[in-house]
């Protein structure tokens, strides 16, 4: 995705300022703030001027004391008000990149399955942390800051100006010297920061791909190939901070220099005018205090400028985010508290991509209670009837129907917490038994979920675990079996009492004992639903109402067990395969 790089786009952030809206009044105290600061800073170095020509060069110990105790009296007004200035605008800014993440993520959650099948989820994570921590930098370091350091060499000059043009003609003879090395700065460190948020996405993305799926590179013994990888990006990554450290390093010793020459000549320039007696003491330490003034914020403002740009790039990045409209359309307004569970797929065709089919004129009908068991190859379509009846994709041609009415006049939600699905790879969150199976519904209590544990068959392995229903599975359910992940799927499923209930593959990948588990589990869960069972395993479906046999989205077959059996065809050919050590045996 490219990003326009302007420091200042309008459009962007006033987007951004729309999230400051419930925090108005941080805002302005913050703005008010900045303005008394800048307003304040001369103040001390008029004291001194003041106090060095009147009380110390004329020798008046007790004015000396009161005109310190004032000017301790200022400095302690500038800390408090730099104190509540700082702490202001960054409780503003956590504020205002808390509800922007909140509306990321909601808005991400909300997003069809396609979206992500086609962004890398490290980019996601880089969008929603660390480019939205950027965004807060627009107001502790931005808009309000530079603002105020605006403000304060406005104010610092005009009184400079107001004392003695000719100092501070002096003062001020360096300054377009500076200008020049800002902007060149300004310049070289928008590109090294833009190299770094790029690099870091890079980085997010491969770390969090490749820990995720640590166990395909070391089955495959890819270590080295995958380290030399990452050790390329995190050079990469390297270098793009070391260029913006380089900068600095290059930038900074010139500021310095140009502010010691300014002070060199005003010291060189004005000492001579002491001695003329056209010039004071005063003037020269007060001038002296006012060039460091000038050349801190100055010194400072191109890493502001950049600062509040890199912040305008994180904003549309994370804007784009939200400017995804990949949704499902969700018209329908049918909120259902119940369904019976019949299903009815009409001359479905649907494709992912335009005119790639994956079903075909596809029709079939389950009964409310019934069991359809679906079989077929590798891409024949049977997952892509589970993604439709969850409202996860949209077809193009034809109809489904859920107890007579078209699945789009419905609520999305609502269907969706009609359907639970158990998927042949079980996904469970970093947390508790107890709070996988209630996905953290606090209207669930621990009674009922040891009671569904114990009608699915579960509750005695769970309970055999250290800390029981509060033992943590840890990422993906890492500590648990395949075969007992399944079986928390099942309680889940179970718990939340749906319509409809659909079985992608869940006993593919369980050993034998575990599988007459899942079994018992299949039976209890699908009991009195309806229930849409895909298996390659025929030994679990041969029970169902009506299975049916796909090729390239297309039905080949259907009918009960016996009845494809007699038919003589593919179904009867795919059984023989998998059971012919039983046959054979019962031959002999």
């Amino acid at each position: 995705m490219s990003v326009s790089g302007k420091a200042f786009d309008f459009t962007l952030l006033r987007r951004v300022i729309a999230y400051v809206k419930p925090y108005k009044t941080w805002l302005w105290t913050s703005v008010g703030l900045t303005i008394f600061m800048a307003f304040l800073s001369p103040v001390r170095p008029l004291l001194i001027q003041y106090t060095v020509d009147h009380y110390i060069l004329t020798a008046n110990p007790s004015m000396l004391l009161s005109m310190t105790l004032i000017m301790i009296g200022v400095l302690l007004v500038e800390a408090l008000g730099q104190f509540f200035s700082n702490y202001i605008t960054n409780l503003l800014g956590q504020s205002v990149i808390r509800d922007m993440r909140t509306d990321v993520f909601n808005h991400i959650t909300r997003l069809r399955i396609k979206y992500f099948d086609n962004n890398p989820i490290g980019m996601l994570v880089t969008r929603v942390v660390s480019d939205i921590e950027t965004i807060a930098s627009i107001f502790t370091e931005g808009v309000v800051i530079v603002f105020g350091d605006l403000l304060q060499l406005s104010v610092v000059l005009c009184v400079m100006f107001w004392t003695d043009w000719r100092l501070t003609l002096i003062s001020i003879s360096t300054i377009p010297l500076l200008l020049v090395a800002t902007n060149i700065f300004k310049n070289g460190i928008k590109s090294a920061f833009q190299d770094v948020r790029t690099q870091v996405g890079r980085l997010n993305t491969f770390v969090q791909e490749h820990i995720t799926g640590m166990n395909i590179v070391q089955i495959f013994n890819r270590e080295k190939e995958e380290m030399d990888l990452f050790r390329e990006i995190n050079h990469a990554h390297a270098r793009a901070h070391i260029r913006s450290v380089w900068h600095y390093s290059v930038f900074l010793p010139i500021v310095e220099i140009l502010s010691a020459v300014s002070i060199g000549l005003l010291i060189w320039l004005g000492a001579r005018g002491v001695i003329e007696g056209s010039f004071t003491i005063g003037n020269l330490v007060a001038f002296t205090l006012y060039v460091n003034m000038l050349f801190r914020p100055i010194r400072t403002l191109a890493d502001r400028f950049n600062t509040l740009q890199m912040g305008m790039v994180s904003s549309e990045r994370v804007f784009a985010v939200l400017d995804t409209h990949e949704y499902i359309a969700d018209t329908g307004d049918i909120k259902p508290e119940t369904l019976r569970g019949q299903i009815n797929f009409e001359h479905v065709w649907m494709a992912y991509n335009e005119e790639e089919w994956i079903l075909r004129d596809l029709s079939f009908e389950a009964p409310p209670g019934s069991t359809i068991a679906i079989v077929g190859a590798t891409g024949s379509g049977k997952t892509t009837i589970i993604n439709l009846i969850n409202r996860f994709y949209d077809y193009q041609k034809g109809n489904i129907r859920i107890d007579g009415v078209d699945i789009r006049e419905y609520n999305a939600q609502a269907i969706r917490s009609q359907v639970a699905v158990v998927l042949q790879d079980v996904f469970l969150f970093s947390d508790t038994i107890a709070n996988n199976i209630t996905l953290n519904n606090p209207e669930i209590s621990r009674a009922e979920i040891i009671a569904a544990a114990e009608k699915v068959g579960a509750d005695a392995f769970i309970r055999r675990l250290p800390g029981g229903y509060d033992f943590n599975v840890m990422e993906r359910g890492g500590m648990l079996s395949a075969g007992q992940r399944q079986l928390i799927a099942f309680i889940r499923a179970y718990l939340f009492n749906p319509a409809i209930l659909v079985l992608d593959e869940a006993t593919s990948s369980v050993d034998t004992e575990t599988e007459e588990l899942i079994q018992k589990a299949i039976d209890t869960v699908t009991h009195n639903r309806t229930s849409i069972v895909i298996a390659h395993r025929l030994a679990t479906i041969q029970k169902a109402d009506v299975i049916l046999v796909m090729d390239q989205g297309r039905i080949l077959e259907q009918g009960n067990h016996q009845e494809l059996l007699r038919q003589n065809g593919f179904y009867k050919h795919l059984f023989e395969l998998q059971f012919k050590d039983q046959l054979s045996e019962q031959r002999s």
